[in-house]
């Protein structure tokens, strides 16, 4: 078992950029191939996933840093200001498994379990990060969309807001094809008796719902869009 002389420890999630490049990750420290997962700082883990993120469990800030450091070059368009997402976790055999009073508590720091908080946490932190970046295209596309409902005239900067549509589309495939939101992780089809505390946790941190609620904003915004093209060529018909 994993940090067998600790009651309680630190998780920490980290959206570091578009991807993960790990064809040529070696490391001599492994823990786990799937996901890959390394022994890091004097008595931590971490976790690493292609679609961008990495997550910390027992690692001091200082140690953080040294680690970040070192999976830099594996970093693929890394953001400007990471996203992230931390939490502590409690070992207790007798308490119920979940999350209570801002803590997570497991029965025991066993791989399996570890895997499945590191699971639902990436999912989570890459949830926050397009909720952000989408809030900030929606608030683009809003007065768009109300002056295509009072049929007003586009005015010249309609060009600039199909580049925001643009990055929102491409959202929608990266959280499907690379991040896959819904889907449950793999280690549940040899594990099912962790089913219940992988539904615990994806409730506790909405994935589903979240999920659902950009899916319905890109939605809204893919229909404008297709709106504004047609109202654009309408536009410039009438010019010629």
């Amino acid at each position: 078992m994993l940090f067998e002389n600790h009651k309680q420890i630190s998780v920490r999630a980290l959206f570091l950029g578009e991807r993960l490049d790990l064809r040529s990750f070696e490391h001599t420290e492994l823990i786990s191939n799937t996901p890959p997962s390394i022994r890091a700082g004097s008595e931590g883990m971490a976790v690493l996933f292609r679609y961008g993120v990495v997550v910390l469990f027992n690692i001091q800030p200082a140690e953080q840093v040294s680690f970040l450091d070192d999976i830099r070059r594996l970093v693929v368009d890394p953001l400007e200001q990471p996203e992230r997402e931390e939490m502590t976790i409690q070992c207790d055999a007798t308490h119920i498994e979940g999350i209570e009073a801002s803590q997570l508590f497991l029965k025991e720091f066993d791989i399996r379990r570890l895997h499945l908080v590191a699971h639902v946490l990436a999912k989570s932190v890459v949830l926050a990060y397009y909720e952000t970046s989408l809030a900030a295209h929606f608030n683009r596309i809003e007065p768009l969309a109300d002056k295509l409902s009072h049929k007003q005239r586009i005015g010249s900067g309609s060009k600039q807001l199909l580049q925001h549509i643009g990055e929102s589309l491409l959202t929608q495939s990266k959280m499907t094809g690379r991040v896959e939101i819904s889907e449950k992780p793999d280690l549940l089809w040899d594990f099912p008796e962790l089913e219940r505390l992988h539904l615990r946790l994806s409730d506790e941190f909405d994935l589903s719902e979240r999920h659902i609620a950009l899916e319905r904003k890109i939605a809204l915004i893919s229909r404008t869009a297709e709106t504004m093209l047609t109202i654009l060529q309408n536009q410039r018909t009438l010019r010629v």
